[in-house]
């Protein structure tokens, strides 16, 4: 035990530590350095203002900035917004962010998603009408026709043309409705051809 505590005390061993702790802060230092350099410490990029730039717009800007980014799918159109254009972003803009950092960004599709054409045929036009409100869609208009149930649905136009229940129009779409006016068909002529 005397040696070792003789050994400590040496001028060998103070001199190894003293080496040894030169040796530590400078491989910390280089480390540091190092980290520094490549992670770009202190280096910080303001993330422009994407919002309702196209998509081509968004390229190039984000290029310039020297970041890159991610497009994510977007379900929902905002009429609002160009087609085609940014919907949302992510980090916000005005957001300090390192170089290369990735934004994420959510895209204006060209339109409404299509639905499907609920089965209102031999429907009361009210219920008819709050069937297709229930799945996005409107009543342009409700054109009469001779039949015997009043206010039933009998057909559907869009745009002038008949339409039928399975068939997918774009949200939002305005559909014309054809219902009977509680008149049996061909009544009017049969009494205008006995008088």
């Amino acid at each position: 035990m005397k040696h070792f505590f003789n050994f400590i005390r040496s001028k060998v061993f103070l001199i190894q530590l003293g080496l040894a702790l030169i040796a530590s802060i400078l491989v910390v230092f280089l480390i540091l350095s190092w980290l520094k350099s490549t992670t770009n410490h202190g280096e910080f990029v303001e993330v422009p203002d994407f919002s309702k730039m196209s998509v081509m717009e968004m390229r190039k800007t984000v290029e310039d900035a020297g970041l890159r980014y991610q497009v994510l799918d977007s379900s929902n159109y905002n009429p609002e917004y160009p087609r085609f254009s940014i919907l949302e972003q992510n980090p916000a803009a005005g957001n300090k962010v390192k170089s290369n950092r990735k934004i994420y960004f959510t895209v204006n599709p060209s339109g409404y998603k299509k639905v499907t054409v609920p089965d209102i045929i031999q429907v009361t036009q009210r219920n008819a009408t709050s069937m297709l409100r229930a799945v996005g869609l409107e009543v342009q208009r409700v054109t009469y026709i001779d039949e015997l149930g009043r206010d039933m649905v009998y057909r559907m136009k869009f745009k002038g043309k008949y339409i039928k229940p399975g068939d997918k129009l774009p949200k939002t779409s305005k559909v014309e409705l054809i219902c009977g006016n509680g008149t049996i068909p061909g009544s009017a002529r049969v009494q205008a051809d006995s008088e």
